[in-house]
């Protein structure tokens, strides 16, 4: 990390959303500034704008208050936000499993309970946050395991970087292994103790995390609910609607609920700040409730598709009214890039009757992003007031994409080769509170 200026002045091409695009791609939902500059404040966005402007606007700071960074040539967007995301899971990512279930038994749950060893949690939360950072993702909605020290491993890793994260405990209370089985009142209990301990501290906060409704009792659901309902800004998330075999083991689980999400809606789990990953096999019924209820899906393509689970319909889902966020789901994803789950997700939605266009794909890594997990009043664009979370990326990272984006005439072209042609070699630098967490390049 560098040293924190209180006043930071940044030169780049920038790009950011005021609103969903839509899938008529409007105009008015984005800025752009070929020659842009960013002027930061203790951390926050002050103004951004075309680069002569905010010059013009603000002269003392252009010409010696403000520590100067120049990534001219370069784009600069809202920092990466990562909606669904398994810390535990680094290890096994790109393990053979077969389908969802089967990869669980045979790789999730062992690299798990690896993490009853405080050690091994504190060295793969350190990994698995610069990792982030490299990537140029500084927000995530994260896993643990049910192991309690590893959200504090995962927080303590987070604190020292001052990055905007969610994590919870995983509360598991039957169809798991014994060593990852909790009960429905220690579950409460360590999930209580956390919020206690990490909620609002800095730029954390907690998410209640039953894993699914498969492995939790009815009691431990409800416990849940009495933590949701009882902490009014806390986070919640959880898997509904990924695999068919899944969505089978719901119905003979829970014979009273009319479908999967009836299940969360039952048990007191839907609402504002609730983001469920998947929601691939959604009927049209159970996106209406998501929607009266606010709560969001978290999209994730390089997991569906290499689980084998099926293809989500974004366009259609967000047309209900249903909020979406882009997600990498490591380990069951085959990547960090939100580069890489981008396109994934451009190549996922070519299935459905309404493809994604470059600018909703780049609004769902960022403003849509963070308005799914219900932080969009922190971060996710460049407004006065927001936290100064960003990525600055290098159009010419790799001969492939140099030579493509030489021959685009236009920025929607440069942006979509960028997104489909572009990985983590990519970020030059990723910067939270407007200081710089690491610089590749």
């Amino acid at each position: 990390m560098t040293e924190q200026h209180s006043e930071v002045l940044v030169r780049a091409s920038i790009l950011h959303f005021l609103r969903d695009p839509g899938t008529d791609a409007s105009p008015s939902a984005w800025e752009y500034f070929e020659d842009g500059a960013l002027y930061i404040v203790d951390g926050c966005v002050r103004a951004c704008g075309p680069w002569q402007a905010i010059c013009a606007t603000y002269p003392h700071v252009a010409q010696h208050t403000a520590c100067h960074v120049d990534y001219s040539g370069k784009l600069l967007i809202p920092g990466f936000v990562d909606c669904h995301v398994h810390y535990p899971q680094t290890a096994v990512m790109g393990a053979y499993g077969k389908q969802l279930l089967d990869w669980l038994t045979h790789y999730t749950f062992p690299a798990e309970a690896a993490f009853a060893d405080p050690a091994t949690a504190h060295a793969s939360a350190e990994h698995f946050i610069q990792r982030l950072l490299a990537h140029g993702t500084t927000t995530a909605s994260v896993y643990a395991t049910v192991h309690a020290h590893s959200v504090d491993a995962f927080f303590e890793a987070a604190s020292h970087y001052d990055l905007r994260m969610l994590c919870g405990k995983i509360m598991m209370d039957r169809h798991c292994p014994e060593n990852l089985r909790d009960t429905a009142e220690s579950s409460e209990r360590d999930s209580a103790a956390l919020i206690e301990r990490w909620h609002n501290k800095g730029r954390l906060r907690y998410s209640i995390t039953p894993r699914f409704a498969p492995t939790s009792t009815e009691a431990q659901l409800d416990a849940a609910a009495r933590l949701y309902t009882s902490h009014p800004d806390v986070h919640l998330q959880s898997h509904l609607s990924e695999n068919h075999g899944e969505i089978q083991w719901v119905r003979e689980l829970f014979p009273n609920c009319a479908h999967y999400t009836d299940v969360y809606r039952h048990h007191g789990l839907l609402g504002p700040r609730a983001i469920y990953g998947h929601g691939i096999h959604l009927s049209d019924a159970e996106l209406d409730m998501l929607a009266a209820h606010g709560s969001a899906i978290a999209f994730c393509p390089t997991s569906n598709r290499f689980l084998g689970s099926g293809h989500f319909d974004a366009s259609k889902t967000l047309a209900a009214g249903v909020k979406v966020g882009l997600a990498t789901d490591v380990g069951g994803g085959t990547s960090l890039s939100m580069l890489r789950t981008m396109n994934a997700a451009y190549e996922v939605s070519m299935t459905t009757a309404t493809p994604l266009n470059p600018w909703r794909l780049w609004y769902l890594a960022s403003l849509g992003g963070a308005a799914a997990l219900g932080l969009d009043q922190f971060i996710g664009n460049f407004e006065a007031g927001h936290e100064a979370d960003f990525t600055v990326l290098d159009f010419e990272a790799t001969p492939d994409l140099a030579w493509r984006i030489h021959h685009c005439k236009t920025l929607e072209e440069r942006l979509f080769a960028l997104m489909t042609l572009g990985d983590e070699r990519c970020v030059v630098a990723t910067h939270a509170l407007g200081k710089a967490t690491t610089r590749l390049k």
